[in-house]
């Protein structure tokens, strides 16, 4: 895609299936640098992986070639059967179905790092339900409850 150019960052927030705390803490780092790798495979940058047990954070930025969506399906696949070997758990292991991501302007880039970085302090005061509604509402996205929590 010659004369194209973008910069288009996504605030990526997943969670593992029905929220359970599946990710143990002494793996999280690995975790974060694994799909961080992911990112950068598909030709985009994780500018910061955090989280903690329930979910995961990243601020990403994709080229135009590869779609948010394309890009979340390796994410979640691969880093999936990556925890599986770790955990040496077979089929125990899963992320929710499906995603939400939310765009974020350069000039709160460094605001998105900041808070993606102090994930674990974060959650000390708000659930992970908590957090994503009040994304939600504060973006102005329209969403059926009955489906949000699968």
């Amino acid at each position: 895609m010659a004369h194209t150019y973008t910069k288009l960052l996504s605030h990526v927030i997943f969670s593992t299936k029905n929220r359970d705390k599946l990710i143990p803490p002494y793996l999280l780092p690995d975790l974060h640098a694994y799909i961080g790798g992911v990112v950068k495979s598909v030709g985009g940058t994780a500018l910061i992986v955090g989280g903690v047990e329930d979910h995961v954070h990243m601020l990403v930025l994709l080229p135009p070639r590869i779609a948010l969506s394309d890009a979340m399906r390796e994410v979640k696949a691969g880093s999936s059967r990556w925890m599986k070997e770790k955990l040496k758990t077979g089929g125990s292991f899963a992320w929710q179905t499906g995603f939400t991501a939310f765009s974020v302007s350069q000039s709160r880039a460094a605001e998105t790092i900041q808070y993606v970085a102090t994930q674990a302090e974060h959650h000390r005061k708000k659930t992970f339900k908590d957090e994503l509604l009040e994304f939600l509402e504060g973006y102005g996205v329209e969403y059926d409850e009955k489906y949000l929590w699968d």
